[in-house]
């Protein structure tokens, strides 16, 4: 979304602006420069509507229609851009938690804020736990880097290392791609937190997945990849065992109608925490046992279940699951998606899927869903 402004004209402004007969020349001069290099024509946004099945909220853009206004959608879904110096979050200095204007996930806060004079809203971090996904733009003849929400893919703006402060960089956001809770509201938010998210590796997504798609509370559960350093890895990568990534599932729930807690209980029944790199005759670091964090109450809970499960000796061996902090998601193919669903007769899941969600309804027949 935002060109870099050269040092060049960085100078001749700052040079103006000791002049109070150049200032509004200065101001003219700044605004010109980040339209000429920042603007986008809403015809050319208009092809550009997102298509992209790794992130964790999927809706279709009807339903994205009917939840944005018009402006966040040009901005949100077909990267747009706004006017500079019109955003409502530029001048903005309230404290509090700015979040993705699409999902409401937290993505900054009002201590990484800071003023760049860019005409867009500028922090020089983001909330740690991969809120954030970079990616490459080529677009419009430019390389730069877009940052969109990892949890929806709403674009956001773009991010470049000009930023004055310690850590060198400005992410630089459309207003319209925020939302805002004011400090105390934030606060309440985040002791409520009704929805949340949790990534899991335990062998054979099928598995997995047909397990927590009957547990109560639970949104959605996408089967992926996690864990590795390869973009976009597929299942023919995945498969060799030789991208990092474990195969994983991804659960969106209510908190308030079940715990982590509860989660991870099953999580640890339904497979065995004690075999390195395999799961039955599934072997290979891909159906390796882990735990992927977004934060630090999800990172406690993970090893309080860990070391309950050890104390109780529920298994002979020792667990070796990976709690590990969360970095990206990467959807599986379609066909991947809810397999024991639409494959139940096939022989591997009545051999194998089905014992294990037999299992889960026998011992918690509470957490299945009505």
């Amino acid at each position: 979304m935002r060109l870099f402004v050269s040092n060049q004209y960085n100078s001749k402004i700052t040079y103006m602006k000791s002049s109070h007969i150049f200032k509004p020349i200065s101001v003219f001069l700044l605004l010109t420069i980040a339209l000429i290099s920042c603007g986008q024509s809403k015809d050319k946004a208009s092809n550009t509507i997102m298509q992209n099945d790794s992130f964790p909220i999927q809706k279709s853009e009807a339903d994205w229609k009917n939840k944005l206004t018009e402006s966040q959608y040009y901005i949100l879904r077909q990267k747009g851009t706004e006017s500079a110096g019109s955003g409502k979050f530029y001048l903005h200095k309230e404290k509090g938690i700015y979040t993705c204007g699409g999902c409401g996930e937290p993505l900054f806060d009002d201590k990484m804020k800071f003023e760049s004079h860019c005409g867009w809203p500028s922090f020089d971090r983001e909330i740690a736990g991969g809120k954030i996904k970079q990616i490459e733009d080529n677009d419009h003849g430019m390389s730069r880097t877009e940052i969109v929400c990892a949890k929806c893919g709403g674009h956001l703006g773009h991010i470049f290392n000009d930023g004055p402060t310690s850590t060198g960089m400005r992410y630089c956001v459309n207003s319209e791609s925020l939302g805002f809770e004011s400090e105390s509201q934030a606060k309440i938010t985040k002791m409520e937190k009704p929805i949340d998210t949790i990534t899991l590796g335990g062998g054979c997504f099928w598995c997995m997945e047909a397990v927590f798609q009957e547990m109560k509370g639970v949104i959605a559960v996408s089967s992926g990849y996690s864990g590795g350093n390869v973009k976009n890895a597929t299942y023919s990568q995945v498969s060799k065992g030789n991208t990092g990534h474990a195969e994983v599932i991804q659960i969106i729930y209510k908190s308030s109608e079940v715990s982590l807690y509860d989660i991870l209980k099953v999580f640890f029944t339904v497979h065995d925490p004690t075999t390195m790199n395999r799961q039955g005759a599934d072997e290979g670091t891909q159906y390796r046992s882990a735990i992927f964090y977004r934060d630090e109450n999800q990172k406690m809970m993970a090893d309080k279940v860990v070391k309950g499960v050890t104390e109780e000796k529920l298994y002979e061996n020792p667990i070796v699951t990976e709690v590990k902090q969360f970095s990206t998601f990467i959807k599986a193919e379609d066909y991947h998606q809810n397999y024991f669903k639409m494959n139940q007769n096939q022989p591997y899941c009545r051999a194998v899927v089905q014992p294990k969600v037999e299992k889960f309804e026998k011992l918690f027949k509470s957490l299945i869903k009505k």
